[in-house]
């Protein structure tokens, strides 16, 4: 499993996280949701070692991450990171390919190539599998970089706003098919979500920030209540039942 210990992270005097203390279990579905500015992605950001922490320790099966070879920990975590740019010419298969490096290391065989098969028909990417990067709609390219990311077949999977650009139909589906990463291939996938039903119908744990701390960290029925949910956004909101699920409205 992923733990934290006393995380902080400063840039200067402005504190970004504040002593966060967090285990990631390893299968099931995650949501970190809070207001803008929480840290969400900083966290994200600090526990896949894209960024360096001002104090504390994040660990992996008790061994610290920072001292994991990068090989060896891309085998073990994926990121997928809120803003995706490609500068070279890559078709939606390249990319994907990309996702097995830590294996093949530029000479994919078979088994790479049947992986990047099951994730394009996963995510119902073959119609587009020839086709350039550039050449897609910003849904299209978030679809494949999920798709990359699933390609890598690691054990957690950390995904910042997964649903950027998507519409209410490759939302659903992007949702499914991640539920059934977590349950049925019995992988962890931690998400940013700002879509707090979104968050609230697919995730087994919620952790909400706010001014860089962890202020909750329950199940979706406890974290979607009005009293709960205005605390962490600072504004009335109102929790509803709709058939058997808490769905939050938030839209007047």
């Amino acid at each position: 499993m992923i733990q934290t210990q006393q995380l902080c992270l400063k840039y200067g005097s402005i504190e970004v996280l504040k002593d966060i203390n967090l285990t990631f279990k390893s299968a099931g579905i995650t949501s970190i949701i809070g207001p803008n500015g929480a840290g969400k992605s900083s966290l994200l950001s600090l526990v896949c070692r894209l960024q360096q922490p001002t104090s504390g320790t994040v660990t992996l099966n008790g061994k610290q991450i920072s001292q994991i070879k990068s090989p060896e920990l891309a085998r073990e975590l994926a990121v997928l990171r809120q803003e995706n740019y490609i500068v070279a010419r890559l078709t939606v298969e390249d990319l994907i390919c990309f996702g097995r490096f830590p294996y093949h290391q530029g000479r994919p065989n078979a088994a790479d190539i049947a992986k990047i098969d099951n994730v394009i028909d996963f995510l119902d990417l073959q119609p587009f599998r020839l086709r350039y990067i550039n050449e897609l709609s910003g849904g299209q390219r978030q679809r494949a970089f999920i798709a990359m990311v699933l390609a890598q077949d690691t054990q957690y999977l950390f995904l910042d706003e997964p649903l950027n650009n998507l519409d209410m139909k490759h939302s659903v589906n992007i949702m499914k098919r991640l539920q059934q990463a977590a349950h049925v291939m019995h992988k962890s996938i931690i998400m940013v979500m700002h879509d707090i039903n979104f968050a609230a119908c697919y995730s087994d744990e919620i952790i909400a920030m706010k001014q860089g701390r962890i202020i909750y960290q329950d199940c979706p029925e406890m974290i979607m209540q009005s009293q709960v949910l205005e605390n962490i956004y600072d504004m009335p909101l109102k929790v509803v039942e709709l058939e058997g699920r808490p769905l939050c409205l938030y839209y007047r």
